[in-house]
C-alpha cells in the first residue's frame, strides 16, 4: 500500500469542523458553510484545498459532515450540492407522512404511553419509534458518496472524519471516525471512540432522534448494539475533533448559545403543557444545552494555559485551542412557529392534537416541530439566517482562517 501523502500547507495547524445536531435545524449550518465559501472566494483564497481537513458531525450535523467530507475535493462544489439538497428538502425524504403510515405511527406512539397495550398484544406490534425514517437512509444512500473517502483521504484532501451516536445498549458515548493517519482510540467516562469505515448506518445511528425516528443496530467489538441519536447524553461535542488533531475548530451550532426569555406572545401557551411543549423542552436539553457548556470549558482551559509561560506549555497535557463559534442569532422555535402549517397533519395530530388545545401553535410547541420541519420555506429561512449570522463575523471568520 502507498504511504499517505503529506498533507497540505494549512494542515500545520489544522483545522476542525465541528457541526452539531438538531434535526431538520442542522439547514442553518448550510446557510453558514454558504457564506464561509463565499468569503474565501472573495478573499482570493479559492485555489486553497478544504479549508476543513478535520470534520465532526452529530445527528443532523453528522449527515452535513459526512456530505462536506465526501467533497473536500472540490469544497465550492461540494456546499452547492449540499445548498440545493436543503433548499427543495421535503417531508418524503426524510420519514413517511402518509395517513396509513402514520396511523401505525399513532398506534406505537399509544402503546409507548400506555394507552394501547391492549391493541398491541392483539397486533402483536412491537413499538419501536413514532415516524418510520426509511425514506431518509435510500436518501441518504443517493446523496453521499461514502467510498469516496478512503481515495480523498490518501490524496491529502481530508484528514478525518468522525460520527458520534449514542448506545442504548451500554450507555456509552461512541465516536465513529475514519481516518487518512493512524490515531489511536481515546476512551472517556461513560464515551470513546472506535476507528472503522463510516458508514450510511453511522449516519443513520448518529441522526435517531429519541423516540421519533428508530435505533440503529451497529457492530462494535464484534457484537451488535442500538445506536441513537448523538446529542444524548454528549458531555464534550468538541472532543473528537480534538482527539483527530484540530488545533483550531469553527464550531457551528443548530440552536442559540443562550436562550433569551421568550416575551409573552398572543398565541403562547400559559395552560397545562401540551405533548409538543414538554417534548420540545427535552429536545433543546439533548441538543443545545451541551455545546455550551463545552465551549466554555474550552474557553476557560485556554484562559488558564494563557497564564502559563510559553517554555513549560510545551510539557502540559492540554494545548491552547482557537475557537469560532456560529450560532443562531434568532430562536430557531419561533421561525418554526411561522412554518408549522406545512407538517403533515397526522404529525400535527400525533404531536399537538392530543389535548386538543393549540399543539404547535404557540412558539414553545415549535420548539418540537423546528426538528421535523422538512419544509423548503422553513430550511430556506434557516440557510438565509446562518448566511447572514456569518457574514455579520465576516472579519472574525477572515481572522480564523488566515484569509
Amino acid at each position: 500500500m502507498p504511504s499517505a501523502p503529506t498533507l497540505p500547507s494549512q494542515m500545520a495547524r489544522p483545522t476542525g469542523l465541528l457541526l452539531t445536531g438538531g434535526g431538520a435545524r442542522a439547514a442553518y449550518q448550510v446557510g453558514v458553510l454558504e457564506a464561509i465559501a463565499h468569503l474565501r472566494r472573495s478573499a482570493g483564497a479559492g485555489h486553497q484545498s478544504n479549508p476543513f481537513p478535520i470534520i465532526a458531525g452529530t445527528s443532523a450535523g453528522a449527515i452535513n459532515a459526512a456530505a462536506l467530507a465526501c467533497g473536500a475535493d472540490d469544497f465550492d462544489a461540494v456546499v452547492r450540492h449540499i445548498a440545493d439538497l436543503w433548499h427543495n428538502i421535503h417531508v418524503e425524504q426524510v420519514y413517511q407522512d402518509d395517513a396509513i403510515a402514520m396511523l401505525g405511527s399513532g398506534t406505537r406512539w399509544g402503546q409507548m404511553l400506555g394507552l394501547g397495550r391492549f391493541v398491541g398484544s392483539i397486533l402483536h406490534i412491537q413499538p419501536r419509534s413514532l415516524l418510520d425514517n426509511t425514506p431518509l437512509a435510500e436518501f441518504l444512500k443517493r446523496k453521499i458518496p461514502l467510498t469516496r473517502l478512503p481515495s480523498l483521504m490518501l490524496a491529502g484532501h481530508l484528514q478525518a472524519l468522525a460520527v458520534t451516536a449514542s448506545s442504548y445498549s451500554s450507555g456509552e458515548h461512541v465516536t465513529f471516525f475514519q481516518s487518512a493517519t493512524p490515531v489511536e482510540p481515546w476512551v472517556r467516562s461513560q464515551r470513546h471512540a472506535v476507528c472503522c469505515p463510516i458508514t450510511h448506518d453511522h449516519l443513520m445511528a448518529s441522526s435517531a432522534i429519541p423516540f421519533v425516528f428508530p435505533a440503529m443496530p451497529l457492530t462494535v467489538g464484534g457484537h451488535v448494539e442500538y445506536f441513537g441519536d448523538g446529542s444524548m447524553r454528549q458531555s464534550a461535542p468538541s472532543s473528537p475533533t480534538i482527539h483527530l488533531g484540530a488545533e483550531r475548530i469553527l464550531v457551528i451550532g443548530a440552536g442559540r448559545m443562550t436562550q433569551p426569555q421568550a416575551q409573552p406572545a398572543p398565541n403562547t401557551h400559559t395552560g397545562y403543557p401540551t405533548l409538543a411543549q414538554i417534548a420540545g423542552h427535552a429536545m433543546s436539553s439533548i441538543f443545545l444545552d451541551s455545546l455550551g457548556v463545552d465551549i466554555e470549558r474550552m474557553e476557560r482551559i485556554n484562559a488558564t494555559l494563557a497564564l502559563i509561560p510559553a517554555e513549560l506549555r510545551t510539557t502540559a497535557a492540554l494545548r491552547p485551542l482557537e475557537l469560532l463559534v456560529i450560532s443562531p442569532s434568532e430562536r430557531l422555535d419561533v421561525i418554526a412557529a411561522r412554518h408549522v402549517g406545512a407538517l403533515p397533519a397526522p404529525v400535527r395530530h400525533i404531536f399537538g392534537g392530543m389535548n386538543g388545545d393549540g399543539g404547535f401553535y404557540h412558539v414553545k410547541g415549535a420548539a418540537l416541530a423546528s426538528y421535523l420541519l422538512f419544509d423548503p420555506g422553513f430550511t430556506r429561512e434557516l440557510m438565509a439566517l446562518g448566511r447572514a449570522d456569518t457574514l455579520r463575523q465576516r472579519e472574525a471568520v477572515l481572522r480564523f482562517f488566515g484569509w
